[in-house]
């Protein structure tokens, strides 16, 4: 079990650096796991990790690429839902980084 520190909190992380306990996810939180990948969060990204949160509450399960980029296109346009858009903001992972970013499990098909 690995930890990070957001503040004065010990955040647990798996062995793959998603969280341990998907409550503790905070913006603060994001901003530490991006840092930890070095990704500076903009706009973009946030529009994006909280339609991936949204998608969870929804569905109860993180997506994978497909589902992601379909889902992106669906609710945000398709200029921003596509993969080279999505590429290029989650350095070429959208579905297993932006998840981590978010605060939620590993799509289950990433290695």
């Amino acid at each position: 079990m690995n930890c990070m520190t957001v503040g004065a909190r010990a955040i647990e992380l798996d062995k793959d650096g998603f969280l341990v306990d998907l409550s503790v996810w905070s913006h603060d939180v994001a901003s530490a796991l991006a840092a930890a990948e070095d990704i500076e969060l903009t706009p973009e990204h946030w529009e994006v990790l909280e339609l991936l949160r949204s998608f969870y509450d929804e569905f109860q399960l993180s997506p994978a690429t497909r589902p992601l980029i379909k889902y992106t296109a669906l609710k945000l346009g398709p200029d921003k839902g596509n993969s080279l858009h999505l590429n290029r903001l989650f350095k070429g992972t959208p579905a297993k980084l932006a998840a981590k970013l978010a605060g939620l499990p590993k799509p289950t098909n990433c290695l």
